[in-house]
Order: structure tokens, then C-alpha cells, then sequence
């Protein structure tokens, strides 16, 4: 385990902000802010979420990897990794944990069930995150945390956490200690620190155009022309 970097924590209203905001429309903030290339800083369609219902998911990324295929060499289970859960209280809350399986078969044991959202839940962690797999879907339902991950499994299997701290990879998004995460039923990204605090202004901007848009392909005199007089509008702003 690496020492703790320097974290950049966010007002708590920059981080109610971002929840009010469902998380296409911050990646479309992002995009419109052009500050990172396209086609990274988000999850693939590999990790899905698997709590629809809840409303959007703001916090700081709390990396580790873990394996479930083989026994630990230390023989401590995942509930009994004080050094993990330590670890935990270092990065600022409200927390995501992220979790790589990094297993040549990843998924084949689950280590995020009721009690570990249970305990992640006290130490005000908001969510799950990881290219393996959860259980006790009921459970993690009664724990209100927000659960991205490649699927089920109904075993822990020898699920124990390998090592934490470093930089992670999580459906082809990098994750590093302490980025700020930002997910809901459409998926999971970072956000990057440099521009989110004007992500809230830049959303309300980008939804006001997709309203007059809408509006637009809704009205009974809808034509190409119109569509095209209001594109080209909107790229003169």
C-alpha cells in the first residue's frame, strides 16, 4: 500500500449539485467542457448498475483489488481486514469503494454482500463499485447503497482484498485514490476535479438547449429546415 495523496475535496454543495444531476448529462458537461478525450474517464457497458432506483451516487473513490478464486495467503477474510477498513477512513466521505478483481476469471466469488455494505454504509461509503460481482441482492437493497459490478454471484468464494491504494481499473475507466465518482442507473464516471465545479452551471446550460430541442421535434411544424436553423443556432452560442 502506497502512501495517501493529497485529495481535493469539494464543498458540499458542489456535491449536492452534482446529485441533483443524472449522469449522462454530467458526461455531456464534461464533453462540452472538452477537458479529457471522449472515449475515457467512464465505466463500460461490462459494470452495470444494479440499483436503478436510487438517485444519483456522488463520492470519493476508495481503490483496492481483490481475488476470489484462491484462499488468501494470510488466511483473513475480507471482514476481517482491519487494515482495509482503516484504510477506508482516509479518503474523504461521502466514499465509493472500488474494488478490481483482478482474477484471471473475474466474477466467479463475490466479496460485496449485505455485511460489508452494512459496514461500508457506517463508514459512510455510498456505493460499490467493480469489474466482479456482488450477492445478497436483497441485502445490499436494505443497505441503500449503489451497486455497480459485472453481475451475481451467490458465493463469497475465497473473495479477499489483495492490496488498496493504488490506481484501479474498472471497466476500462482508470480509478485513483480519492477521484471523485459520479453514477446512477445509466452508469458510472469520473469527474474530473479541475472542472467540477462548473459542471452544475455547464449541465443547466446543456439541458436547456436539449429542452428547446425536444420542444422542437415535438411540435406539430417540426421540418429538417427548423432542425437544422435551431443546430446551427445552438453552435453559434
Amino acid at each position: 500500500m502506497s502512501t495517501v495523496p493529497k485529495i481535493q475535496a469539494f464543498a458540499p454543495e458542489v456535491l449536492e449539485q452534482l446529485r441533483a444531476i443524472d449522469s449522462c448529462t454530467v458526461s455531456n458537461a464534461i464533453e462540452r467542457l472538452n477537458i479529457r478525450l471522449r472515449n475515457e474517464g467512464f465505466a463500460d457497458s461490462s459494470v452495470r448498475c444494479l440499483s436503478p432506483a436510487l438517485p444519483p451516487m456522488v463520492g470519493y473513490a476508495v481503490p483496492g483489488r481483490i481475488r476470489t478464486s484462491e484462499a488468501p495467503t494470510t488466511r483473513h477474510w475480507y471482514y476481517r481486514s482491519m487494515d482495509w477498513w482503516h484504510y477506508i477512513l482516509t479518503i474523504p466521505a461521502p466514499r465509493v469503494i472500488v474494488m478490481q478483481d483482478v482474477d484471471e476469471r473475474p466474477g466467479l466469488g463475490a466479496l460485496f454482500g449485505e455485511i460489508h455494505a452494512q459496514i461500508g454504509r457506517a463508514l459512510d461509503c455510498a456505493g460499490y463499485v467493480t469489474n466482479g460481482t456482488v450477492r445478497d441482492l436483497q441485502g445490499l437493497a436494505r443497505a441503500h447503497q449503489h451497486i455497480f459490478a459485472a453481475g451475481v454471484a451467490v458465493s463469497h468464494a475465497y473473495a479477499h482484498v489483495v492490496d488498496f491504494g493504488e490506481p484501479v481499473e474498472v471497466g476500462g475507466m482508470t480509478v485513483r485514490p480519492g477521484d471523485l465518482l459520479h453514477g446512477d442507473l445509466n452508469g458510472v464516471l469520473s469527474v474530473p476535479a479541475m472542472a467540477a465545479a462548473r459542471i452544475p452551471k455547464m449541465a443547466a446550460e446543456v439541458m436547456a438547449e436539449e429542452r428547446d430541442l425536444l420542444q422542437l421535434c415535438q411540435a406539430p411544424e417540426f421540418t429538417l429546415e427548423k432542425l437544422r436553423a435551431h443546430i446551427d443556432e445552438i453552435g453559434r452560442a
